[in-house]
């Protein structure tokens, strides 16, 4: 299943996904959906199978502008709190 790792910021949105990638992870920036609710415009799309490893790089560095996790549902992005 797709996920979203949706950020605030495009700069921000850009070193995750290039750390993503150093890190053997599958990534792509992506249009931001607007039920998002956030202005930057790109997030990282990655498999959910990578969460795990998404959530641990995360925490490696201070992204205050991470907003939080969308989830595909039947073809609509929502926010996921898993």
């Amino acid at each position: 299943m797709t996920m979203l790792a949706v950020f605030r910021s495009r700069a921000q949105t850009l070193d995750f996904v290039s750390r993503l990638r150093a890190a053997g992870v599958p990534a792509q920036t992506v249009a931001t959906p607007a039920d998002a609710g956030v202005g930057c415009g790109i997030s990282a799309r990655f498999e959910e199978s990578f969460l795990p490893r998404v959530k641990i790089l995360l925490g490696k560095r201070p992204y205050s502008s991470f907003s939080g996790f969308m989830k595909n549902r039947s073809g609509t992005f929502v926010y996921w709190n898993g």
